[in-house]
């Protein structure tokens, strides 16, 4: 595949994003990692499933923005669906836990691969944002879960101001499980994909199902419905003009009005 490497070892399933020099998401590597996903839950042999990255430093920078630009509605609306609705569907059905081993950039898009998993195991020196906000677009489907897991304000603050925050942040606010130094995510990854191993692949598979359904009832209803926010922010004039900008390296000239 390319942009992404599959291989299963000890029973789990490690998808690796390679798409230098920052894994962007474009709907090709959309479309293979939907069909990874779909590899891994429907093999057998597959207990667990890791995502992580071979680009050094970088899990992933988001959306690619020749995605985002020059591109009709309908064009930006499929990748944003894959994304958003083809993920979580992705993840519902994988049946087995899934493990992120974020090392580097995770941004925007990024985000969405990352916190779409079970667990996340991050580097000491990744960091993590939500930029959106500073190209003209929003960060939609993080409207629905971030609250919940960090709460009104801080989400808030985090998904409207755009910045970064470094992943001792992350472990504090509850986004990440463990830190650890970037030449151990994945052996940490690994480790902790060993344990699920060890639990009856049935009873994983219905408990993972039950969790789910249990905590991600708000998710499910919002999805669909970020979709269409995303898509109909990105169509605005500040949206193409927040993307241009940031290709040219310059601040942004807003021109829509509040209100």
């Amino acid at each position: 595949m390319i942009g992404i490497h599959y291989s299963v070892v000890n029973n789990v399933a490690e998808i690796m994003l390679d798409s230098p020099p920052v894994n962007a998401i474009t709907g090709q590597l959309m479309d293979e990692l939907l069909e990874m996903l779909a590899r891994a839950g429907s093999d057998a042999q597959v207990r667990a499933v890791i995502l992580g990255s071979s680009v050094r430093h970088r899990f992933c920078a988001g959306l690619h923005l020749n995605e985002m630009t020059g591109k009709t509605f309908e064009e930006k609306r499929a990748l944003v669906e894959k994304l958003y609705v083809g993920l979580f569907d992705a993840q519902l059905a994988l049946g087995k836990p899934s493990i992120a081993a974020v090392t580097g950039t995770a941004r925007g898009g990024g985000m969405t691969l990352a916190v779409s998993c079970d667990v996340l195991i991050a580097s000491d020196n990744a960091t993590f944002g939500y930029p959106e906000i500073d190209v003209g677009v929003t960060p939609a489907i993080h409207y629905t879960h971030l609250p919940r897991i960090i709460g009104k304000h801080r989400a808030f603050e985090l998904l409207f101001t755009g910045r970064t925050f470094a992943a001792d942040e992350a472990l504090q606010l509850g986004l990440v499980n463990t830190v650890v130094s970037e030449s151990e995510v994945l052996n940490k990854a690994r480790e902790l994909a060993q344990v699920f191993c060890t639990k009856s692949p049935g009873v994983m598979r219905l408990g993972r199902k039950a969790f789910h359904a249990a905590v991600d009832l708000e998710y499910r209803k919002g999805v669909h419905a970020a979709v269409d926010h995303f898509a109909n922010v990105a169509a605005t004039a500040d949206a193409h003009e927040g993307m241009l900008a940031f290709a040219e390296k310059r601040e942004p000239q807003w021109t829509s009005a509040t209100g």
